[in-house]
């Protein structure tokens, strides 16, 4: 395995204005800045990283910028992160022509994983159908990804339709997409991480370590939280997995690099066993 960081913690995470009105223009964005993430992401020993869809779409009129950047640190675009309602067969189109434009970026950019969140959870509740449509949208997503060379995967959310194993499970059946298990999110939905790794181990395509508080809700540095890591890496290792590991904080009080570094010193004692 190989282990990249995501840029989300330098800033947070938040979704173009502009969507509000105009769908097809909806990117996720980390809200901070994108070069002294580079830097504090190579510095702290990771590497790759992964960027969400909006970030990359900045330097789509500039993209030897972020060749440069990424050349100097001598780090690897691993995944760009793109979503969507998904469910709502009017604005389908005009959701995935924007994990269209994720997907080219992407390949641009020399990634191998588009990673895809999302299900709409409707205001008057998930309808049965729900699941089938969202199976027939993520279908549609691994098309646009192979079309650019990538393998796409879905991340389940909170939030979305697919929080709990329960949910997983109606929905895998209905879609040939790859699963991207996130520690945190499977176990705040009630589930157990490497339960899951084990069930759906031969659909695991890219994976997101984070750590977990249920009471209130947070995301911490690995090591931090309620994950237990020893037994989702021993998951890993039984399913074969031996492909890139995204460390993932989505906000940090403190300095990002300071948690990316308690993050990679933590796996690195993980890794090096019981004698560490």
């Amino acid at each position: 395995m190989r282990f990249g960081y995501h840029t989300i913690t330098w800033g947070g995470v938040v979704g173009d204005p502009v969507g509000v009105t105009s769908v097809k223009d909806l990117f996720y964005r980390a809200n901070g800045d994108m070069v002294r993430a580079v830097e504090d992401i190579a510095s702290a020993g990771y590497e790759g990283l992964e960027m969400f869809d909006g970030n990359v779409a900045d330097y789509a009129d500039r993209p030897e910028e972020l060749h440069r950047l990424l050349r100097e640190h001598g780090l690897e675009l691993v995944s760009v992160y793109s979503g969507g309602n998904f469910i709502y067969d009017e604005i389908l189109d005009e959701e995935l022509d924007r994990v269209r434009k994720a997907a080219e970026l992407a390949a641009t950019f020399g990634a191998a994983n588009l990673v895809v969140g999302g299900g709409a959870r409707r205001a008057s509740g998930t309808r049965p159908q729900d699941y089938e449509r969202l199976g027939a949208a993520l279908d549609r997503v691994c098309d646009l990804a192979k079309a650019h060379g990538l393998h796409a995967c879905y991340h389940p959310h909170l939030s979305t339709i697919v929080e709990s194993s329960e949910e997983l499970d109606r929905l895998m059946p209905h879609t040939r997409i790859d699963f991207c298990p996130d520690t945190a999110h499977l176990a705040a939905g009630g589930s157990d991480p490497a339960a899951l790794i084990r069930r759906y181990g031969d659909r695991i395509r890219h994976v997101h370590l984070k750590d977990l508080r249920r009471e209130p809700l947070g995301f911490l540095p690995l090591g931090e939280g309620e994950v237990d890591f020893p037994e989702v890496m021993a998951a890993l290792s039984e399913v074969g997995y031996d492909g890139w590991v995204i460390v993932e904080l989505d906000s940090h009080e403190g300095d990002p690099r300071e948690a990316a570094v308690q993050s990679k010193a933590y796996l690195d004692r993980l890794l090096a066993g019981p004698q560490a």
